[in-house]
């Protein structure tokens, strides 16, 4: 495609972007062909035909494992943490309603599996509340994505019928579950089995979902499903989309072998009325969101070999960092005002979107997976409160290192079993107030971490 070979000046640097690291393997592309796994690389690719996969802010390279030390100096965190009301600690096993992930939404999860496209599972207990089972394989890479004024919004596939030689038809619909009962109450079919964090989202009022052509975004009534109205750009174009304070951003850039600029657009979020905000230069990447500011990366135009960060209000107001990584890095995310990235090596660091400054590098307090397995590292999650980022390793070791200094000031373990060999295990950790939440294949635990006090 020639959107990637644009981006070769990121990869060079970067090593490679988390759908290449899908597609990379040759034995894994052998496996994902085969029959129950069609789905799942098609979701994995969906992105890459929809908005040329420019989402960087996942996995960033490849590498030797490293080992993280344990021994580090723990001092109190900025505040102890405290359980919510009624929760008690917890650990889960039900079969197949896990496997995909999960989500928080209020007091409860929000997960799915091999067996169930949606299942509602007590965030204080553990406890399965409801389920919607798959319709044929629930083997893809997806989970809930939100829940909104009693509303959970997913995916499952579109349709069980099989082609005449016997295999899956395939296609992917968005889907609204009541919260409260489990009821589906409406489905809209997507035009390709994209299920990434690009292909549906939350603005005011609606539903931002990449439908019905992959050139066309529409906004869909929460409640019915039904279209409120839609916005196109034309063919050779790719744009990726974005939500600040409700309301939807599209960044476009020509689909060429070197881009000249990224075309930024704010979308009315009542009528879809699309208004220019600025122009930024070359093929600019969307990392995330912080605060009421875009966070976007790209190839110096000069060809050095830092990148160039920057932050984007929807206004237009801008400001641009260099940023180089400390080697290929197994996760990055924006968390606050800060950049958390982990390297294979075992080296946590925090950089501010605001100063473009790196704050501190320490070791992540757990071991790392193996950088040339298909095995993926948790994103860390942070509690602004405490003022602690958690991490998760494979074997289900859990550290804290204060957002401020890196120091870690907290170290824990869950029962969610190793990763097996030659699987792609995605463990995932999420935060409940102030608890932990790791998940690994069907196993979740719930605990509160002690960090101060």
């Amino acid at each position: 495609m020639t959107t990637e070979r644009a981006e070769e000046k990121v990869r060079e640097t970067l090593n490679a972007v988390a759908l290449d690291r899908v597609r990379a393997p040759g034995d894994l592309a052998e496996k994902v062909v085969r029959r129950r796994s069609r789905r799942r690389f098609s979701q994995a690719a969906g992105t890459a035909v929809a908005v040329a996969a420019i989402s960087v802010g996942a996995v960033f390279g490849f590498g030797d494992a490293g080992t993280a030390e344990h021994d580090r100096p723990v001092r109190p965190a900025a505040s102890p943490a405290t359980a919510p009301e009624g929760w008690k600690p917890w650990q889960s096993s039900i079969p197949g309603a896990g496997e995909r992930g999960c989500l928080v939404g209020g007091s409860a999860l929000y997960c799915s599996g091999s067996a169930y496209d949606a299942a509602r599972i007590d965030a204080n207990s553990g406890k399965r509340l409801w389920t919607v089972g798959v319709q044929r394989e629930g083997d893809g890479i997806d989970h809930p994505f939100a829940v909104r004024d009693g509303v959970v919004y997913a995916y499952r596939n579109h349709t069980t019928e099989n082609l005449p030689d016997g295999d899956y038809a395939g296609g992917t619909d968005l889907m609204a579950v009541d919260a409260d009962d489990g009821d589906v109450l409406w489905k809209v079919k997507m035009p390709q089995d994209d299920r990434t964090a690009q292909a549906a989202m939350l603005i005011d009022g609606a539903v931002l979902a990449n439908t019905p052509s992959v050139r066309t975004v529409s906004a869909l009534d929460p409640l019915t499903g039904k279209e409120k109205w839609r916005y196109s750009w034309e063919k050779g174009t790719v744009c990726q989309r974005a939500v600040l304070s409700g309301v939807p951003y599209l960044l476009c850039t020509p689909d060429v072998e070197k881009p000249g600029g990224t075309e930024v657009l704010r979308l009315d979020p009542a009528t879809g009325r699309a208004t220019k905000v600025t122009t930024l230069p070359g093929m600019q990447q969307l990392m995330g969101t912080s605060g009421d500011r875009m966070v976007l990366i790209a190839a110096r135009s000069d060809g050095g070999d830092d990148l160039r960060l920057t932050t984007l209000s929807g206004s237009g107001e801008r400001a641009s960092h260099p940023y180089r990584p400390g080697g290929p890095q197994a996760t990055s995310d924006v968390v606050g005002g800060r950049l958390i990235s982990v390297s294979w090596e075992g080296k946590a660091s925090a950089y501010s979107l605001t100063t473009g400054k790196t704050l501190w590098t320490r070791p992540v307090g757990v071991e790392m997976p193996g950088q040339d397995t298909m095995q993926e590292f948790a994103s860390p999650v942070a509690s602004e409160r405490q003022g602690v980022v958690y991490f998760l390793g494979p074997d289900g070791d859990l550290s804290g290192l204060d957002l401020r200094t890196g120091k870690q000031v907290w170290r824990g373990h869950a029962d969610i079993g190793k990763s097996r060999p030659g699987t792609a295990d995605t463990p995932q950790l999420l935060l409940y107030e102030d608890v932990l939440i790791a998940r690994n294949g069907s196993k979740v635990v719930s605990l509160l971490p002690r960090t101060g006090g």
